[in-house]
């Protein structure tokens, strides 16, 4: 923020990642490279369809599918990672409800972000969403 940098491979939590393979918005192979950079365990999933309809691709609708690959640590490129992923009928949002519970099947109350300790930088989504990962810093 600022032209702070910010070093994501700190962060060490696990992270699910999910794209779309015909996003003419956010290009899979792109946002792919943003997921490579966390430091902790990264799962890439890659939706059916493009910006809209990969993501908003409730199980009841079953239409789409979606690519995993079963790697414990995701390859260094796309294109590496589409060779060996797996494709999978149905909506990801399966897969992505499988992957919470697994970290952690407990509920918690949504917080009102009005009532924290921080204020707000800017209201949603934020500038940060509009800027683009130095491909030369991220490698």
């Amino acid at each position: 923020i600022d032209g702070t940098p910010i070093d994501l491979s700190k962060i060490k939590i696990p992270c699910y990642f999910i794209s779309a393979i015909e996003d003419h918005i956010a290009p899979w192979k792109s946002t792919y490279m943003g997921a490579t950079v966390f430091g902790g365990p990264t799962r890439f999933v890659l939706g059916g369809s493009g910006h809209i309809a990969g993501i908003i691709n409730p199980p009841v609708a079953n239409k789409y599918g979606f690519w995993v690959n079963p790697a414990a640590k995701l390859p260094t490129t796309a294109d590496e990672w589409f060779a060996k992923a797996q494709q999978h009928a149905g909506s990801w949002w399966v897969d992505w409800q499988d992957w919470v519970t697994a970290h952690d099947d407990t509920e918690a109350a949504p917080r009102d972000p009005a009532k924290g300790k921080l204020k707000a930088i800017e209201d949603a989504p934020g500038s940060y969403v509009k800027a683009r990962i130095d491909s030369k810093r991220a490698a």
